[in-house]
């Protein structure tokens, strides 16, 4: 399970016109889930993003935690996070999980992370337009591996 955590001041999920959700200060967080995954991966992850210190203390130093600054996190499922791209100009996507095994281990996810902090989330499976406010910028990436 693969995600790519960026600080946010603000993020917001648009799908056909409609914003569905939307943070203030927190974590956007895109979500890709391969088929070696499992509810370990999602638990794992969950506790890093709500514990991963990026937030700023009264230093300037990343000492803080989304949990201990009272943020959202903001959860978005994205299957193109564990193509390979290694070989020819396509990227293979034959490691993604997908469908109904990907949707449990997502929701597991984001369940997890509930468990911790607040969450929003975009709709798996589904064309989205993701706006947001880099805080940094920010940007992290975390693999349950």
């Amino acid at each position: 399970m693969r995600a790519v955590i960026q600080r946010v001041e603000e993020a917001s999920c648009e799908i056909e016109s409609r914003i569905c959700s939307k943070i203030g200060k927190g974590i956007l967080i895109f979500l890709g889930v391969e088929k070696e995954d499992d509810m370990n991966d999602a638990k794992y992850l969950a506790e890093k993003c709500a514990n991963l210190r990026i937030f700023e203390d009264s230093n300037g130093k990343m000492n803080i935690s989304l949990k201990e600054v009272g943020g959202a996190a903001l959860v978005v499922s994205q299957f193109t996070l564990v193509a390979d791209c290694k070989k020819g100009r396509r990227p293979s996507f034959d490691n993604a999980l997908g469908g109904e095994s990907a949707h449990l281990l997502y929701n597991a996810f984001v369940n997890f992370l509930k468990e911790k902090v607040h969450v929003e989330e975009g709709v798996f499976g589904k064309r989205m337009l993701i706006s947001l406010k880099n805080d940094g910028p920010a940007t992290f990436i975390i693999d349950s591996r």
